[in-house]
């Protein structure tokens, strides 16, 4: 049975967020970068095919973390790939009251996304929040196709937000990339004090790349190759301090929990250890002052 309240090592980890003697970025929310990913550090399979790597356990650690923010951030390749419902339905259920959850946010600069998909169903049946769809401000308004897809989306429920952009078009096949410090800078601006980013691979890349916006990291890793194949961020983890835990899978109870300590003195230098607790747990990093946690 699941635990009615969430993990100590998660609520201490995140009570900076809510704290008001913690200072806060003056210009962007707090943002905890998590995902799941396998031994070679792949997140999707071929062409984005979706993979199971997480269980039930790192779910409901994720759903969790999910009623401890504002805002839940996904690229459109997620929402397309998998159509995901960014709620907190593998919680227990509470008779008191509903449990926080955050606000949908897709990153679709060209206005992709389906107005069928569940994130927009759910909010037209009360079942969740309206989403927020982030697209390019250099979006060609005079195009009847474009001005089609917004007027759909926002029939369907969706608050289209622009985000300024500097680069007039995407470079031929490829979609405009909405520059993170600006989409941080506009959902503070609209109020939103902390977000979690869940993918896809090219958002998780982006967030890495740029110049001090994460404030945690959590990764789940499965017990489990994906191989050539499969789809990965392209960001050595070597440059931040964490711990890694794997799920192994017990034959009539659960999970065991194999922990591996890999730890970043410096960017240049890293060196790994067995820790002696088993315990998932907050560790900062020297390097960058952010922290990780790797379940």
């Amino acid at each position: 049975m699941t635990d009615p309240s969430p993990p100590e090592f998660l609520t201490s980890s995140f009570s900076k967020y809510t704290d008001p003697s913690v200072s806060h970025p003056p210009s962007r929310p707090f943002v905890t970068l998590t995902f799941a990913q396998s031994l070679d550090a792949k997140i999707a399979g071929r062409n984005g095919k979706q993979l199971i790597l997480s269980g039930k356990e790192s779910m409901v650690m994720t759903h969790w973390m999910r009623t401890m923010h504002d805002g839940i951030l996904i690229g459109i390749g997620t929402a397309l790939n998998d159509n995901p419902q960014l709620n907190t339905r593998h919680l227990p259920p509470t008779p008191q009251k509903r449990r926080h959850v955050p606000r949908p946010v897709i990153l679709d600069s060209e206005l992709r996304l389906s107005p069928t998909c569940k994130l927009l169903n759910n909010y037209k049946n009360g079942q969740g929040r309206r989403p927020w769809v982030l697209c390019s401000s250099s979006a060609a308004v005079d195009d009847p196709s474009w001005n089609s897809r917004l007027n759909t989306l926002q029939d369907a429920g969706a608050r289209v937000v622009k985000i300024q952009t500097t680069q007039p078009q995407a470079p031929a096949g490829q979609a405009l990339q909405l520059p993170i410090p600006a989409v941080l800078s506009t959902l503070h601006e609209l109020g939103m004090r902390s977000l979690m980013v869940e993918g896809g691979a090219q958002v998780i890349a982006s967030f890495f790349a740029a110049t001090s916006v994460v404030d945690t990291v959590i990764i789940t890793v499965a017990p489990t190759f994906v191989g050539a194949d499969g789809v990965g961020y392209d960001v050595l983890l070597g440059v931040v301090f964490f711990y890694i835990f794997l799920f192994i899978p017990l034959e009539n109870n659960g999970v065991d929990l194999l922990s591996l300590q890999a730890s970043t003195m410096s960017r240049q230098k890293c060196r790994g250890e067995m820790p002696s607790s088993h315990s998932p747990r907050l560790i900062n990093d020297h390097c960058a002052g952010h922290s990780m946690i790797c379940m």
